[in-house]
């Protein structure tokens, strides 16, 4: 592991978490742990109201701070984007968008960081360029290889537009053909852009095209 990349461990009242050495290498997907709401200010659950004695305890939510009963913060649930080693207490509303963040981590960054083969053209040339795209170990940089080579900062992308072919009257039937990514160029305030179109006539795997295209897709959310 690179020093840049280097992580460690690290407890904290939450739990343990295994994160960046540098907070300028962290991941632009990942958040910080919340404030706890205070134990003094918190005599009743923020959910059902039921109040805490020395039977009905308080509990934490990892992901929200606020202060709950049992009953109503009792589901461990894997929180990636904060870096937890384990599953943690959440509420039950964090938990059920931590589930879908999960599958997020678990399939969509997988398929970007194994990346796919795209025609590449920048600007408004007429020129393109085949090129391997991926999502970098760290998810920090668009990383396309190719007789060039280009790191584009996930921070810096301002629009991902999806291209796609197959429309019907019902909305069904399309596939995702490539995309339109427009970027700051560091130092500036200039936007750059770059057109990606799967090739046709390239024995690429169409399938892994349209699901990198739909994974990053899903990261401009």
């Amino acid at each position: 592991m690179s020093g840049g990349d280097a992580k460690k461990l690290v407890r904290s009242p939450s739990g343990l978490r295994m994160v960046p050495e540098h907070r300028a290498a962290r991941s632009p997907f990942g958040l910080d742990e919340p404030p706890w709401v205070p134990d003094k200010e918190c005599s009743r659950c923020m959910q059902c109201d039921t109040k805490f004695d020395f039977i009905t305890r308080k509990h934490h939510c990892r992901r929200c701070g606020k202060c709950f009963c049992d009953k109503c913060c009792s589901k461990k649930v894997p929180l990636p984007r904060m870096c937890f080693v384990d599953p943690v207490r959440q509420c039950a509303e964090c938990a059920l968008v931590s589930q879908k963040e999960t599958e997020f981590y678990d399939k969509q960054l997988k398929v970007l960081m194994n990346g796919a083969t795209f025609f590449v053209t920048l600007g408004t040339s007429d020129k393109s360029e085949l090129m391997v795209c991926r999502l970098s170990n760290n998810q920090r940089y668009l990383v396309l290889d190719g007789d060039s080579h280009y790191e584009i900062e996930i921070i810096q992308i301002s629009t991902v537009q999806i291209l796609t072919e197959g429309f019907t009257p019902g909305g069904g039937n399309t596939r995702a053909i490539g995309m339109i990514v427009q970027y700051k160029v560091p130092g500036s305030e200039e936007v750059a852009q770059m057109k990606f179109t799967a090739g046709e006539d390239f024995s690429c795997n169409k399938k892994l095209s349209a699901s990198w295209l739909a994974a990053m897709h899903k990261v401009s959310k």
